[in-house]
């Protein structure tokens, strides 16, 4: 089984549940798909679902034969998508534009076997992060370092993260970037994993 994503974290679930997979990122334009699904009036979903099945079927071409999980996540601000931040300067911007309000975590998965999609699905987690000092703010950022720029949300919700919320309603895994529950019903019944 194939992922066809860098992430360390989606890779890191797959593992804990005892799924073998082998890491493949595709390279696609994920700036212009949002810009162009954004400019279009596209719904958060579509466009977390197509990102995610651009990803599958690119690997899946490439590897005939395996099966091949995509996936992507994209934070909702009240119509506004959020990126991951590039700079710890960017970081701070987000979580202060983020502070006080519930934004909604889009996760979607595809597998695609031989260049198409088999599988498709999504889940939304809701997070209403509180009203944290700019002091809070700077010393999280200090103790987080540069890894809060690989979360969309400059936020690592396993850990030290988990301090900017009030409330979260939704799926663990979804947060984390992939709706794992979900997929592993899929797998089971392709008998990927046991019954």
């Amino acid at each position: 089984m194939i992922l066809a994503s860098g992430s360390t974290t989606r890779a890191e679930l797959l593992r804990r549940v005892g799924l073998e997979v082998t890491q493949r990122p595709a390279a696609v334009d994920e700036d212009s798909i949002k810009a162009s699904f954004a400019a279009e009036g596209a719904s958060v979903i579509d466009c977390a679902t197509i990102l995610a099945e651009m990803k599958a079927t690119r690997i899946s071409a490439r590897f005939p034969g395996s099966l091949v999980i995509g996936a992507d996540q994209i934070l909702d601000l009240g119509g506004r998508w959020f990126d991951k931040p590039e700079t710890l300067d960017d970081a701070r911007r987000q979580l202060r534009d983020l502070r006080g309000k519930t934004h909604e975590l889009v996760s979607a998965s595809v597998v695609a076997l031989n260049g198409s999609r088999i599988w498709a699905d999504h889940d939304i987690a809701y997070l209403t992060m509180r009203d944290f000092s700019d002091a809070f703010l700077d010393d999280y950022l200090a103790r987080a370092g540069d890894a809060v720029l690989g979360s969309v949300g400059a936020y690592h919700y396993e850990g030290l993260g988990a301090q900017l919320f009030d409330r979260v309603t939704g799926d663990y895994y979804t947060i984390l970037g992939l709706p794992l529950l979900r997929l592993l019903e899929f797998l089971r019944g392709h008998g990927v994993v046991g019954r």
